[in-house]
């Protein structure tokens, strides 16, 4: 069953290049992981500085498997440094009232 990932991240006003070559290189890495479909990023039209990005996996064992991998999180590490607060994950199933 398809999984939908919601990773909401606050960051700190400047150092922006740097923020989205790491933003990049996180999609660039997703792109190769098995069970990616795709991504999106969202940036807050009232606070540009808060970005959402969406991305959709075929099942959520890919979805954990690609947050597990060293170099994912070492990106996210670098990434912790340039926000205010922690990375907000969300993890949804396509579909309505879908039974366990």
């Amino acid at each position: 069953m398809h999984a939908k990932i919601l990773i909401k991240r606050k960051f700190k006003k400047g150092k922006e290049q740097e923020i989205t070559a790491m933003l990049r290189e996180l999609r660039s890495g997703a792109l190769h992981q098995p069970g990616y479909i795709s991504g999106e990023t969202l940036t807050s039209i009232q606070n540009p500085h808060t970005m959402v990005v969406i991305s959709t996996w075929q099942d959520i064992e890919s979805w954990h498997n690609w947050k597990r991998n060293n170099t994912r999180q070492t990106l996210e590490q670098m990434l912790e440094k340039y926000q205010e607060g922690s990375t907000e994950y969300q993890e949804f199933k396509v579909g309505a009232f879908i039974k366990d």
